[in-house]
């Protein structure tokens, strides 16, 4: 095998190229013998003993105006007059042979004038061949180097071609035993492949047989995972309603046992005298928490997560920017505080705010959150406020739980205590929506009376806030809407409609 990095010689090329340094050779033969017969020294010679005679030919073609001097011996010597008319006879007799002699000369000089161009231009291009041929010369001597160097390379390419030719059969040879050995491993391998192929043939019926059985436990898993998924939904109720009702207990067994404590110290200090009637109120007032706990479980069930009912409140946020309010100096009240999701939010958007509320059970779980929470009825509490003393008075789903003369109350007593530019928010139960009128408003049974939204928006004015609007809250989106026509429309208004609405007010 030749190496990499021998130059490739090409046997024809080389071939071609002596054929045409050869065929130069020839060519500077050729040029050599042009070189000899470019002699021009004779040509010049020629022509200058052709001019010779045109010239005495011109002298003897003229017209005869005087007698030679060859004639004036006797009896040729004539007069001058008889010369002269013997002239004139003479130049009339010759003169056509005369016109052409004339016209023979004149192209003869020319042709001499071109002789002596063709000369000149004759010796230039023997100059040129002359120099062309010291070239050629010159290239001639360094192909024949070259041809040389030729010669040497080809003696060297036959050497290397024998020795691949060596090479080439030596390869042959090997070639053939490997070409044995292949075969001899062809059928070994040939062999191993069928082995391997009933191995296979066998464990793809056991993968079958696999796959089989796995389907069926796939099915049975799946079976059991739906049994799982059943199971462990009912389970999740279950702990839900488990943790509802122990709320409930834990809060109805401690408002039982605040109940007992009571009775019993009350008992102490007056037995063996009979109870007075202070005494018998404390427990006419301690009987008024008696739902207490029934009202916090109750208000998990239907009144929905904590999480959903802070994103809902989330709307009224940019009212009380609005009002500039919840600042140390003016204060946000809400009464009928509840959970305190509404406290949280503003207050954990920097807003000075405290709640009123009087479920024990809810002021607790208030305060445990870090809430600002006071026990106390909402008529009271503002009555005893100074004048222009709160920045916002807000209660949500609480004035539905008021009899219409304390409603009225509330109005009175916000307008006294807000400063000027002071907010009141008011949420209800919208019983323009028929499904919440008829129904679902009385799923609470301390409700007392729905609130039509333009009754109350009258009130509000009438009490004097101003830039009093309702905004509605709430629609149902759980249902299927029906579409088509405008009666349809209404229909989807009245009944899945906004199920909550807010009356807002300012004061002047």
């Amino acid at each position: 095998m030749i190496e990499s990095n021998d130059p490739e010689i090409n046997i024809d090329e080389l071939i071609q190229k002596i054929v045409e340094q050869v065929n130069k050779s020839q060519i500077h033969s050729q040029l050599g013998n042009l070189q000899s017969n470019l002699d021009t020294s004779t040509l010049k010679l020629s022509i200058s003993y052709i001019e010779s005679f045109l010239k005495n030919a011109e002298s003897r073609s003229s017209v005869r105006t005087k007698w030679p001097d060859k004639l004036n011996f006797f009896p040729l010597n004539l007069s001058a007059k008889l010369q002269k008319l013997v002239l004139k006879v003479i130049n009339f007799l010759f003169k056509d042979q005369r016109e052409v002699n004339f016209n023979i000369i004149n192209s003869l000089k020319e042709s001499v004038a071109l002789n002596h161009q063709l000369i000149e231009e004759i010796a230039t291009l023997k100059a040129q061949v002359d120099n062309s041929i010291q070239g050629l010369d010159e290239r001639l001597v360094t192909l024949d180097n070259r041809n040389q160097g030729l010669d040497k390379r080809l003696i060297a390419v036959d050497n290397r071609i024998q020795g691949l030719d060596e090479r080439l059969l030596a390869m042959d040879s090997s070639i053939q035993g490997i070409d044995d050995s292949l075969n001899a491993i062809d059928t070994l391998i040939g062999n191993w492949l069928t082995g391997i192929q009933e191995g296979l043939d066998t464990v793809n019926n056991r993968i079958q047989a696999i796959d089989e059985h796995k389907s069926i436990v796939d099915a049975r898993i799946e079976r059991v995972s739906e049994d799982l998924i059943t199971a462990n939904t009912r389970i999740q109720e279950i702990n839900e309603r488990y943790i509802r009702n122990d709320s409930y207990l834990k809060s109805d067994l401690m408002q039982q046992k605040r109940l007992i404590t009571v009775f019993l110290e009350e008992a102490k200090k007056r037995l063996p005298e009979p109870f007075i009637q202070e005494q018998l109120q404390t427990f006419v007032n301690e009987d008024m928490h008696f739902l207490d706990a029934f009202y916090v479980a109750f208000e998990e069930q239907f009144r929905g997560s904590r999480e959903d009912i802070l994103n809902r409140l989330k709307v009224y946020l940019p009212l009380i920017a609005e009002a500039n309010t919840g600042k140390p100096e003016s204060p946000i009240l809400d009464v009928g505080c509840g959970r305190g999701e509404w406290l949280e939010l503003l207050q954990d958007s920097g807003y000075i705010t405290r709640g009123l509320d009087i479920n024990r059970v809810m002021i607790e779980q208030c305060r445990i959150r870090g809430l600002e929470v006071i026990e106390g009825d909402v008529i009271s509490y503002l009555q005893s406020l100074p004048d222009a003393s709160l920045g916002a008075v807000t209660g949500f789903h609480i004035i539905e739980h008021l009899p219409f003369e304390v409603l009225l109350k509330l109005f009175t007593e916000s307008m006294r205590v807000l400063k000027t530019g002071g907010l009141v928010i008011f949420e209800t139960p919208n019983p323009d929506n028929v499904l919440v009128g008829s129904n679902t408003f009385y799923l609470d049974p301390t409700h007392r009376n729905p609130l039509p939204s333009s009754m109350l928006k009258f009130v509000a004015e009438s009490f004097g806030l101003s830039r009093v609007r309702c905004i509605k809250l709430h629609p149902d989106t759980t249902q299927p809407k029906l579409t088509g026509s405008e009666l349809a429309e209404r229909f989807n208004d009245y009944f899945y409609g906004p199920q909550d609405y807010a009356v807002v007010g300012f004061k002047p």
